[in-house]
């Protein structure tokens, strides 16, 4: 995992500052999540722990999440042990991932105490374990009984031992010399995962950064390493020391071009190269929750949309399937023009049929040459009634053809709309923009209408961007808002831009009556590229005009405008330009 012994090092100097707080208020928002507020000099801090096996960590945080009306029991524990205690230390061993919280409090008996928290950050065992001054567990937010481990149990009453651990080097304390030879007894191992069973703390990312310095970006083994690269390895760890004791860390965040986070460090990350977006954030604590409060955000809105992707998916089948099946019907109406004939030579020729004749071989006069043709007849009906046959189904498939034409084409359009809020779907970053789009469709007749007590919450403004050149870009969140984005909020004077033919959001530079910069459509032609179907893609077409332009059908869908004097400009998406630009 990327919180490491080394990164927690880093936690841990961060931690300093709360020495000398006092514990104001205890929360347990969720099972595994314990949350501190402690009042310093610097003023009030909240402390987030977890023990979530995918989430484990420590760290100050700045967000605000709810809290279940009855505290658990655990949280009840804490309060009763941990109430305006004071932090008097915060300790680790080695750069093993458990951090130690001392606080000093009173017991029941009016006695000065020490009681710890053991927070142990190590993935699906990481644990929160209170200890008191004997070195006995008072408890923890995860018992762990002989069944579930027998090396190591953690029960109420037993005495606290540290997780078991190998002997292996700390990169802080190691000498140079321990280091090669640790190296060259590493045998045929790829570095990178000798590296891994040579040091303590050190996650898979740590000296996979290591091992790509040493190799100039390239995989190399043990046994057949230089000298040279020898001497770029013992840099390369020198340099992170020297880093991690100085508190002059480089704090890196990597996201693919699909925005998702990915890995983390507290070094600057070049193995990646092109592959991953890096942003860096000013401390330990600040990049630990905004890496997780993204990651699990992102989550949560993924599971909370899962049934509106379902639900789209299905109307998009069953709205193709519908228009194939019309677009086979409209086909069969191509031969309306040889009914039409059919009726005009059999009206012409009667006197040469007779009722009972299966067939009738008559000239076309329509045709120069008057080729003949034979017409297949009905033996029970007369030529009259044989010409009104072919008249009748001549109307058929012209009707037929009329409606079917504007069936289809409300298909397309309707098969359009739902695409376009599938995409606003995928770009959906938070529980209000998946309501806003329920309300939508709920409106729209696809979905029953919501059942929330009281008023809906109040729709989040559109996402908004600074240019280059100081004008404000803003963004669509979803097809309501693109019509007042662009019909009402929208001064005539303003340019207004959208992807050519594809599906995404409506963009809007507010100009105040100037004329713009050419950098500044560019870039708001790139943030348009980005929200839109099209961010993928190498090359965007994106069409611009002045908003006066845009103007809404009668009865149109939400998101449907029809625009006209415009430009087209031809643009790369840069999702790290879009994010740079964000307000």
């Amino acid at each position: 995992m990327a919180l490491d012994g080394a990164f927690l090092y880093a936690v841990k100097n961060e931690l300093q500052p709360l020495v000398g707080g006092r514990v104001e208020k205890i929360h347990q928002p969720s099972r595994e999540e314990i949350i501190i507020s402690l009042r310093t000099r610097q003023g009030g801090r909240k402390l987030f722990i977890s023990a979530n096996a995918g989430s484990a960590r420590v760290h100050i945080t700045e967000n605000t999440v709810d809290n279940p009306q009855t505290p658990p029991m655990f949280c009840m524990l804490l309060r009763k042990h941990l109430g305006s205690g004071k932090l008097i230390a915060v300790r680790q061993d080695g750069l093993e991932r458990v951090l130690f919280l001392d606080f000093e409090c009173v017991n029941e008996l009016g006695d000065i105490v020490t009681v710890t928290l053991a927070c142990e950050i190590m993935g699906r065992c990481s644990n929160l374990i209170v200890v008191n001054r004997e070195g006995k567990i008072i408890d923890s937010i995860k018992r762990v009984d002989e069944e579930m481990s027998r090396e190591r149990m953690v029960l109420p009453g037993m005495k606290y031992t540290l997780p078991p651990r190998d002997s292996r080097l700390n990169f802080l304390t190691a000498e140079p010399e321990e280091i090669v030879q640790a190296v060259k007894n590493g045998g045929g191992a790829e570095l990178s995962k000798a590296l891994i069973r040579i040091f303590e703390g050190v996650s898979p990312v740590l000296v996979r950064e290591w091992a790509y310095f040493a190799g100039r970006g390239e995989h190399i083994q043990c046994d057949t390493m230089t000298d040279d690269q020898l001497d770029r390895l013992l840099f390369a760890v020198k340099r992170t020391r020297q880093q991690l004791e100085s508190g002059d860390c480089c704090f890196s965040v990597v996201s693919d071009k699909e925005g998702s986070l990915k890995d983390f460090s507290f070094i600057r990350l070049s193995q990646f190269g092109t592959l991953m977006f890096t942003k860096e954030l000013p401390s330990a604590c600040q990049l630990l929750d905004y890496f997780y409060f993204e990651r699990d955000r992102t989550a949560r809105t993924k599971q909370r949309a899962n049934d509106l992707f379902k639900l789209l998916m299905n109307l998009t089948e069953r709205i193709s399937r519908r228009i194939a099946v019309q677009r086979e019907e409209l086909a069969a109406c191509a031969d309306k023009e040889y009914f039409k004939l059919c009726g005009d030579l059999i009206s012409a020729n009667m006197y040469r049929i007779s009722k009972g004749d299966e067939t009738a071989l008559l000239e076309n006069f329509y045709d120069e040459q008057c080729p003949q043709l034979e017409i297949k007849l009905d033996v029970r009906k007369t030529p009259a009634q044989n010409a009104q046959y072919y008249y009748s189904e001549y109307k058929k498939a012209v009707t037929a053809e009329e409606k079917l034409t504007d069936r289809i084409a409300k298909g397309e359009e309707e098969l359009q709309y739902i695409d376009s809020v599938f995409d606003a779907l995928t770009r959906a970053v938070s529980e209000n923009d998946i309501i806003q789009l329920r309300l939508e469709l709920s409106e729209q007749g696809y979905i029953k209408s919501l059942s929330r007590k009281g008023k809906p919450p109040k729709a989040l403004p559109p996402v908004e961007y600074r240019s280059s050149d100081g004008y404000t870009i803003l963004v669509g969140r979803n097809n309501v808002q693109n019509d007042r984005l662009s019909l009402k909020l929208a001064e005539k004077s303003d340019i207004w831009l959208h992807t050519q033919t594809i599906t995404g959001s409506h963009v809007l530079i507010l100009t105040d009556g100037e004329t713009p910069p050419d950098k500044t459509i560019e870039e708001a032609a790139i943030i348009a590229a980005v929200n839109s179907r099209g961010k993928d893609s190498n090359l965007v077409p994106v069409d611009y005009c002045l908003a006066k332009y845009v103007k809404k059908p009668s009865g149109a869908k939400p998101g449907k405008v029809i625009f006209s004097n415009y430009s087209t400009a031809f643009v790369r998406p840069d999702t790290e330009l879009e994010q740079k630009l964000r307000v």
